[in-house]
């Protein structure tokens, strides 16, 4: 159960559409937050707070530079997610729901 609780703090980070709009901006690469903030009308607060939870769930990294904070994807992160979304929405011999779980008696899946 790690990988999917770990896998979906990502999912859950991305489900403010403000926070999947900052990841889609560092897809083209490393932002100061002062450039980020001039997207959005919020708060630096309420950056802080975003970027605070995409870092936290690892799809996101920080680097300080004097006074600003720099702001990019985690690339393994990133790979990650896409390799455990292929996963979980692709048939495999070793699923979950194969795992000596019977089928459904009456609608017919084992005939």
């Amino acid at each position: 159960m790690g990988g999917y609780l770990e896998l979906a703090r990502v999912f859950k980070a991305l489900g403010d559409p403000k926070r999947a709009m900052i990841v889609d901006m560092l897809s083209c690469g490393e932002l100061c937050a002062c450039v980020i903030l001039e997207k959005f009308e919020i708060s630096q607060s309420t950056l802080s707070h975003h970027m605070k939870l995409l870092c936290e769930c690892g799809l996101v990294k920080s680097r300080e530079q004097g006074k600003w904070t720099y702001y990019s994807l985690d690339t393994d992160t990133v790979r990650r997610v896409r390799q455990y979304l292929c996963d979980i929405t692709s048939d495999k011999r070793d699923c979950i729901c194969k795992d000596g779980a019977d089928r459904c008696e009456g609608c017919g899946q084992d005939e």
